[in-house]
């Protein structure tokens, strides 16, 4: 994909195909009237906004540093949004915290496992294991959030 759309045009491709696979696994989640298209329409804009922080720490800062810090602002700015599309601010933090850490062990444990594996079978372990725990991170949010909403 570098090589078909440069680096930026990758990562958008990555994050549309973040935003309608884990909205479509998500939506479910998510209880109330018009709930899906709402839900797509707040995940779309949180998960652009985990992008573009993700994205601009890399840039900025290229390596292992860059990815980190990424995955602090991405899921930082994440929780931002998804806190005021379920007027949950007070739990902004905690949302927050979440997302990072289900980002952290499914980032971090996936690459080590590229990097022992190699190639193509490495690239889609280390996918499967970082969706199966940014997804599990999501979902916990998602609950939590509904959760304080209700109160």
């Amino acid at each position: 994909m570098y090589r078909q759309l440069g680096l930026a045009g990758a990562y958008v491709a990555w994050i549309a195909l973040f935003i309608l696979l884990g909205g479509s696994a998500l939506g479910p989640l998510v209880s109330g009237r018009w709930r899906l298209p709402r839900f797509y329409l707040l995940f779309g804009v949180a998960f652009f906004a985990y992008g573009v922080g993700w994205f601009a720490a890399y840039v900025l800062s290229p390596g292992l540093v860059g990815e980190s810090l990424g995955l602090l602002a991405g899921s930082i700015l994440m929780g931002l949004v998804l806190a005021f599309g379920f007027r949950v601010m007070r739990r902004t933090l905690t949302l927050s915290l979440i997302i990072l850490a289900a980002n952290l062990i499914g980032y971090f444990c996936g690459s080590s496992l590229n990097n022992a594996l190699h190639g193509r079978t490495g690239m889609l372990v280390w996918g499967i294991i970082y969706g199966l725990c940014f997804g599990a991170g999501l979902g916990a949010v998602l609950h939590l959030a509904q959760i304080e909403a209700e109160q």
